[in-house]
């Protein structure tokens, strides 16, 4: 039987980061595994979620998170690909890069041209970019207010808009997330529970509408 080939490629919201524990959600409470088994056996989906992934910033204090980096073997690994799903940008945001949200978009660019031009697709380059959650402001009052640094709330609040320019301009599909998320009472900026299943379910609609 010849499967579907769906890979989501992103940071801890695609991980399944669960702020209460400081863990991972279950198997089948992650959007990505939601989103597997609406879809059901004629799909294979791959979770290339890490904590702290960037598009292309390398981060001083933790090597080895930089998507252009990771993004081509992960190609690789699972090809022939028919689908991939791109929801990054939160860890831009942290004020040790000194990133511009237009700087961000840039940098998904990047990914998306270097996906396109990769010799991993069945057929033609589907990649669907997912605008990540905002982050709250009450994250500069969490527990992960160092980590993040200043500004980051009001960056992240940018990255739809420019998301969604870089997504036409490279003949993308998009998607906010935003539209059917909502963020945990602990940090303000990870997926709560009940997101996990609500997104999950969106995207099994979206990925049957493409593929």
């Amino acid at each position: 039987m010849t499967r579907r080939h769906i890979v989501c490629f992103g940071d801890s919201n695609t991980w399944g980061y669960n702020a209460e524990s400081g863990g991972r959600f279950e198997d089948d409470q992650r959007w990505t595994q939601v989103m597997a088994a609406a879809l059901g056996q004629d799909y294979l989906v791959a979770e290339e979620g890490v904590c702290g992934r960037t598009t292309v910033f390398s981060d001083p204090l933790d090597p080895g998170l930089r998507g252009m980096d990771a993004l081509p073997v992960v190609l690789m690994t699972h090809s022939p690909i028919d689908l991939l799903i791109l929801m990054l940008g939160t860890n831009d945001c942290k004020e040790r890069f000194s990133a511009s949200p237009q700087n961000i978009a840039d940098g998904l660019e990047r990914l998306i041209r270097t996906a396109r031009s990769s010799d991993v697709w069945r057929d033609e380059p589907r990649i669907l970019v997912v605008a990540p959650i905002y982050i709250d402001e009450r994250v500069y009052d969490s527990p992960v207010a160092g980590e993040m640094g200043a500004c980051c709330a009001g960056k992240s609040r940018e990255l739809p808009r420019l998301m969604e320019r870089c997504a036409a301009r490279n003949g993308c599909s998009f998607l906010n997330c935003n539209d059917h998320c909502t963020v945990n009472q602990v940090d303000f900026m990870h997926f709560d529970l009940n997101s996990h299943r609500r997104f999950g379910e969106v995207m099994a609609g979206q990925v049957r509408a493409m593929i």
